[in-house]
């Protein structure tokens, strides 16, 4: 009774075994090529603003304003702080003073002018009387448009206590609080604009490598996007190389972060197979070799995976040579090498 279950149990399993492996996708021969494979190093870039302008006092005075804070989003002219003068409310009131002073004196002088006017039609002031009078007024006018004018310069310099935000953009750093003595110049806020991207510090070594426009990848191998080396600054610092680049939907949440970038730096011939013609057996790698009359199983030593034309290959360090012919192994439950995603 008990083999009989065995047997109905084996007779119900072995096909669906059967039919599973003919299920599975067999890979296609492949011919060994010698290809000129791309080099990457594995540098940190840095998020940064394309454009960094301080927002600075345009007098000195106490900050008795602040109305933003580090991350906050500004448009060019926007007034982000308040600093007051008290001497300037005093230059005012003091130019307000001597306006009405002058418009008092040239009433007077108005009226001495009328009165000279009147006196000399009858006859009793000279000509001469009547021009210094005129001559008075005159003086008086242009004294109150110089004062009126010494005002708007003391109001102007009132309105400069409002800080502006230089360019539209983030709130980089706020270095002040609200009571704070500036002096004319000094930074308020730091507003990072013009869009953000990525700058590289590469060793100078491999200075001669990078070339304006070249693809470039960020974030770890297999899980990458593609940016584009939009500028390399000819002067190098500390024996570093300055680099930006472009990454469409940067990530700017944090200025100064981190980001992984691999730059090409340089071409080397290799062998490479698909990774999928690859099989390891008792912890060796193999490929089969088509001999023509027979197969034979090879043992091979892997490097790096690639990714070629879309397709996954895997660089052979040796045991193969180009133009030989890879097929799939046969005889065996396909199991193919897993390439590792690390470089």
């Amino acid at each position: 009774m008990r083999m009989t279950l065995i047997a109905a149990t084996l007779a119900l399993v072995l096909p669906g075994l059967a039919t599973a492996q003919t299920e599975t996708a067999t890979p296609n021969p492949a011919t060994v090529e010698a290809l000129d494979l791309t080099q990457w190093k594995a540098v940190f870039g840095k998020v940064e603003a394309r454009d960094t302008v301080p927002a600075r006092s345009r007098i000195g005075g106490t900050l008795t304003e602040v109305t933003v804070t580090e991350g906050d989003m500004v448009t060019a002219g926007q007034e982000i702080a308040l600093i007051y003068d008290a001497k300037l409310s005093l230059q005012l009131e003091s130019a307000e003073a001597n306006i009405q002073a002058l418009e008092s004196q040239l009433a007077n002088a108005q009226t001495e002018l009328t009165r000279g006017e009147e006196m000399l039609s009858r006859g009793v002031t000279t000509t001469q009387r009547l021009d210094a009078l005129r001559t008075q007024v005159d003086v008086l006018r242009n004294q109150i448009d110089s004062a009126q004018a010494q005002k708007r310069v003391v109001a102007e310099q009132a309105a400069e206590g409002a800080v502006l935000a230089p360019i539209a953009g983030k709130v980089i750093s706020v270095p002040v609080t609200k009571g704070s003595v500036l002096m004319p110049g000094e930074a308020v806020a730091t507003i990072g604009g013009g869009g953000f991207f990525l700058r590289l510090a590469v060793p100078e070594r491999h200075a001669a490598f990078l070339k304006q426009g070249d693809p470039i990848q960020i974030g770890e191998a297999g899980s990458e996007t593609t940016g584009t080396l939009a500028k390399v600054y000819p002067q190098i610092e500390n024996g570093r190389v300055i680099a930006d680049v472009d990454l469409p939907d940067l990530n700017s949440d944090f200025v100064d972060a981190r980001v992984l970038v691999r730059l090409p730096v340089g071409k080397t011939r290799a062998l490479v197979v698909p990774a999928d013609l690859v099989v390891t057996r008792m912890g060796l790698d193999y490929v089969s070799i088509d001999e023509g009359a027979r197969t034979a199983l090879r043992s091979v030593v892997l490097g790096e995976p690639r990714m070629v034309e879309g397709r996954q290959m895997v660089e052979i360090l040796s045991g193969l040579e180009a133009g030989e012919t890879v097929v799939p192994t046969p005889d065996v439950a396909y199991a193919p090498k897993e390439a590792s995603t690390h470089e």
